[in-house]
């Protein structure tokens, strides 16, 4: 696929698909109108563009914890001292194939990073701290902030009303 060109229809399967990838492809065909061989087909198509990164079931954190038992949640902002290009591709390398860390975003003003992160209890938390940020002897300063309520979680893309061409 040399240029990718998204439709109306291709936005709204997009759209479906976040709010609900469980859906049956019968189903979702029906919402956008379209045959289900076709869905099919449209929506091989943006895997294969890479629009579709994966599809993950959204677990109840408040619900999970009768079972499991309540775990911590961190939003933690790193500093390093050295901000070239190669240091911080190196900080990345090593959170991103760390499990414990969900989510980590390069951020501009302030920190370097920030990160979310989940640990079983606060000695676990200790034991991470130490992996990814006492460890490195680039990490100048560490703030973390626990998380005692999760009020919202998403990760649904806003997408245009309109088809856009690329």
């Amino acid at each position: 696929m040399d240029a990718l060109a998204l439709d109306a229809t291709d936005l709204l399967l997009l759209d479906q698909l976040q709010t609900d990838a469980s859906r049956s492809n019968l189903d979702l065909a029906a919402l956008a109108h379209i045959s289900p061989p076709t869905c099919l087909r449209r929506v091989k198509r943006l895997r294969d563009a890479g629009l579709i990164e994966r599809e993950i079931a959204v677990l109840s954190v408040d619900k999970l914890a009768a079972v499991v038992g309540h775990g911590l949640c961190a939003i933690v902002e790193i500093t390093l001292d050295r901000q070239d290009n190669e240091a911080q591709e190196s900080f990345e390398k090593r959170v991103l194939v760390d499990d414990a860390v969900q989510q980590c975003y390069r951020v501009s003003p302030g920190p370097d990073f920030l990160l979310v992160v989940h640990a079983a209890n606060m000695p676990d938390y200790l034991v991470l701290a130490q992996r990814l940020f006492t460890a490195d002897a680039n990490v100048r300063n560490v703030k973390t902030f626990f998380s005692i309520k999760r009020s919202k979680f998403g990760a649904r893309v806003m997408l245009p009303a309109k088809p856009v061409l690329t």
